[in-house]
C-alpha cells in the first residue's frame, strides 16, 4: 500500500506540481482507501516527506572507481539523468519549490540531500588518503560543488542538461579540490 500510495504521489507531483497535490486524488490514483491515506500521512508535506525519504533509500549506490575524477564524473552523471528524467526532473522541480514555502519540505529535502551527499562523501576521503587531494578537504562540499550548477542550471536557465555539462561540473569540482578549494581550515 505505501509503495503504491508513493508512487501515485510521485506521479502526481510530476504532473502537476506540489500546490496542485491532494491527499484524495492520490488515495485514488493508488487505488486505497482516502482514509488510509489521511491516517497514514495526514498532510501533503508529510507524505511528500515521506516520497523523498524513500527516493533516498531507492537512489543507485555511488560508483567506486578508485580516481576522484571519474568518481566525480559518475556522480555528475547520475545527477544529470536524475534530472532530466522526465518523471523524476519534474519531481525534484516540485519538490524544491515546495521546499521554499514549507517547513517540513524542506527538513525532507535536506534529509534526502544529506544522504546522498554522505553516501558519496567516501570517494574525497579515499581521495584524500590517495593523495589526489589535500587532507584538510572537506567531502561533502567537493560533493555538493558536483551537483550545484546542475540544479542551478536546471532551475534557472531551462537549457538542457547534457553529457558535457555534467562533465564540466565534476572536472570544475576536481579542478577546485586538488587546488585547495574546499578547505576545512581557513
Amino acid at each position: 500500500m505505501r509503495e503504491a500510495v508513493l508512487r501515485a504521489a510521485g506521479d502526481a507531483l510530476a504532473e502537476r506540481g506540489f500546490a496542485h497535490l491532494d491527499l484524495a486524488e492520490v488515495a485514488r490514483r493508488a487505488e486505497v482507501g482516502k482514509t488510509t491515506v489521511y491516517r497514514r500521512w495526514g498532510t501533503v508535506t508529510a507524505l511528500l516527506a515521506d516520497l523523498l525519504d524513500d527516493m533516498a533509500e531507492q537512489s543507485e549506490p555511488r560508483t567506486e572507481t578508485g580516481a576522484l575524477l571519474d568518481d566525480l564524473r559518475a556522480n555528475a552523471s547520475l545527477v544529470r539523468r536524475t534530472l532530466t528524467d522526465p518523471r523524476q526532473g519534474a519531481l525534484f522541480k516540485a519538490v524544491i519549490a515546495a521546499a521554499t514555502c514549507d517547513a517540513l519540505a524542506a527538513e525532507a529535502l535536506h534529509r534526502f540531500y544529506a544522504a546522498r551527499v554522505a553516501e558519496w562523501a567516501p570517494c574525497v576521503r579515499q581521495a584524500v588518503e590517495r593523495g589526489e587531494v589535500p587532507d584538510d578537504t572537506d567531502p561533502e562540499q567537493v560533493v555538493r560543488a558536483v551537483s550545484a550548477p546542475l540544479y542551478y542550471q536546471l532551475l534557472t536557465t531551462g537549457s538542457p542538461l547534457d553529457q558535457a555539462t555534467a562533465e564540466r561540473a565534476a572536472r570544475a569540482a576536481y579542478d577546485a579540490a586538488r587546488a585547495g578549494a574546499f578547505s576545512t581550515v581557513r
